[in-house]
């Protein structure tokens, strides 16, 4: 299996990142399958990852504007049959989740603090 991973700067007012990570599969795979191993990845109660996935939403996959000012990654994907890969699609608040947020959430895992103490649980503010 073989992956590519491209991270994109988004031009905001803060500092939003998304990536695109491809996996290329040597078989076909279906979405209850990518289900499956996202949610047994992510199995120990992650409360800062979201999965991002509906047909008929405004936000189909993730969007770097909903997470402004959150210390959330959102998760989604796309299974791309023509090339037999998967296409995963993240987004966070660099300002939150890259740097600040990230060292609190550090300290907080380190020191045996809750996990998501220090304002780490502030809802987003989108729109913004």
């Amino acid at each position: 299996m073989k992956v590519a991973l491209s991270a994109h700067a988004v031009n905001m007012v803060r500092g939003g990142i998304q990536t695109t990570s491809s996996v290329f599969t040597d078989r076909e795979v279906a979405e209850v399958d990518v289900w499956k191993i996202m949610r047994q990845t992510y199995r120990g109660g992650e409360p800062f990852v979201r999965f991002i996935r509906d047909r008929d939403g405004v936000y189909r996959l993730p969007d770097p504007k909903i997470t402004v000012g959150s210390n959330f990654v959102d998760i989604g994907f796309e299974i791309d049959r023509h090339t037999g890969r998967v296409v995963v699609i993240s987004t966070i608040d660099n300002l939150i989740k890259g740097a600040a947020g990230n060292s609190v959430h550090s300290m907080n895992l380190m020191l045996g603090f809750p996990e998501t103490q220090g304002g780490l649980s502030t809802i987003p503010l989108h729109p913004a």
